[in-house]
């Protein structure tokens, strides 16, 4: 097979972009909105947390990076009536005890930078490289979470005349696939055209009921105990000690190799092949049987993913905010390691339609009664599809798009390649381990891909 390692020490890669600041504005709505407090779900309150992007651009001599950034500001500036939370402050309701946005008008941050550097000679933008941090905004920890902006933008301006687009969010504003609605809908207004969407921000749809009624057992959530605080960021801890990390491209080739090792297995018919099952199940073994200083058939792995309930609660596909939820598949290292692949794409299958209407308002309804997170050994995080790179801003599309990556020995990041971000047949898999758990997982990722 044709899967492609970039290793942890990569030459040619730029990791200090040797950016300066010149000028940072806050951009408030261009007339007052109303002054309120909007209600965050229970998915919502435990993702406090900021999540970071970069979008990058090619040179376009009719939109110079200064032209850019004044039609950013006004779309923005635009972009705040009806995201009128965008411009307002996390606030904890001191009668509630529940996270909410004090929408306020406050405003969001603008910042102006320049690289010393061309985008051409940075190379490598698939590379997660710790230097594109320097492309977005810190999110001003050390100022009062009330006074700290939900959104921050960054444009950083290359030598060549290509820039880079850099956005900083409060990951309770936004999931991905209500984030990249709002890029189009930015696009479309720094086009001086109509939104592409008109967002739903009545969060209410994904309220608990009252009272609450949790229906199932969610072994995928672990409850915190009473008097201790969740950590931060929610999911899971950061790793302690040195990674290992590698990107594994795999290409279309590739995942049609594993569709047709799982359909050429015993038939199993609530396995559906897709190309992100497979790859889960793919990656869930190898992160499985790598795991731990020594192997023990008998210790039970969980692998988390999300899924998205809109459609499963019938609510506007337009919703804004976090519609997402853990959907899990456990099984045996024994089972893992000697089961055909196609049932591990069944568990996965599985783990996904668990989910109904019903499934998901249980979980809902969980975090009205208890303070907890997802629980499991990894969380496979997938921006392989949400077509940030797609995106059609007047001076074009991004040449590429990703999130700023801190390697996380528990997070399993899937992403599109740059040859073609469109193309949903091709992906990279980013894996951060230990040494000699790397070691392993490289050896399974291979051995298992022939």
């Amino acid at each position: 097979m044709g899967t492609t390692l970039y290793q942890t020490k990569t030459p040619n890669i730029i990791q200090d972009l040797k950016v300066t600041i010149h000028d940072t504005i806050t951009i408030i709505p261009p007339h007052p909105t109303e002054n309120r407090s909007m209600f965050l779900s229970n998915i919502d309150q435990v993702l406090n947390f900021n999540v970071e992007t970069v979008h990058f651009f090619v040179s376009n001599p009719q939109f110079p990076p200064e032209l850019v950034a004044e039609k950013l500001k006004s779309a923005l500036s635009k972009a705040l009536v009806p995201y009128d939370f965008l411009a307002g402050r996390l606030r904890l309701n001191p009668d509630s005890k529940r996270l909410e946005f004090d929408c306020n008008g406050a405003g969001v941050q603008f910042v102006v930078g320049s690289s010393e550097f061309e985008l051409g000679e940075i190379v490598d933008l698939v590379y997660p490289n710790p230097g594109f941090r320097q492309l977005v905004q810190k999110s001003y920890d050390d100022v009062a979470m009330h006074d700290r902006p939900l959104c921050i933008f960054q444009l950083t301006s290359f030598k060549c005349g290509g820039f880079a687009i850099g956005v900083a969010t409060n990951h309770a504003t936004f999931d991905g696939l209500s984030f990249k609605k709002f890029l189009e809908n930015l696009a479309s207004l720094a086009a001086d055209k109509p939104l592409a969407t008109v967002p739903c921000n009545d969060r209410h749809l994904l309220a608990a009921r009252s009272p609450p009624q949790i229906q199932f057992d969610h072994p995928e959530l672990l409850k915190i105990p009473a008097g201790v605080d969740l950590p931060n960021p929610t999911v899971f801890d950061s790793p302690e000690g040195q990674l290992d990390f590698k990107i594994f491209n795999l290409t279309s080739n590739d995942i049609a190799h594993l569709k047709k090792k799982a359909k050429d297995g015993p038939y199993s018919p609530n396995a559906k092949i897709t190309g992100f099952n497979v790859v889960a199940a793919h990656v869930w073994r190898c992160k499985a049987l790598s795991s731990g200083s020594e192997y023990d058939p008998e210790r039970v792995s969980t692998v988390l993913y999300a899924v998205d309930i809109r459609s499963r609660l019938n609510i506007p596909s337009s919703l804004v905010g976090n519609a997402v939820l853990s959907a899990y598949a456990s099984a045996h290292c024994k089972e893992i390691e000697e089961a055909p692949l196609v049932k591990l794409v069944e568990l996965v299958t599985e783990g996904a339609k668990r989910i109904t209407a019903e499934y998901a308002q249980s979980v809902i309804d969980w975090g009205e009664v208890n303070k907890g997170f997802p629980n499991g050994e990894f969380l496979i995080s997938s921006w392989w599809r949400l077509g940030f790179a797609d995106v059609a801003y007047p001076w074009g599309k991004p040449r590429y798009s990703c999130p700023v990556v801190f390697h996380r020995k528990d997070i399993i990041l899937l992403f599109p390649d740059i040859v073609g971000a469109s193309n949903d047949n091709e992906v990279n898999v980013l894996v951060a381990l230990p040494s000699k758990e790397m070691e392993k997982f490289e050896a399974l990722f291979h051995k298992l891909l022939a």
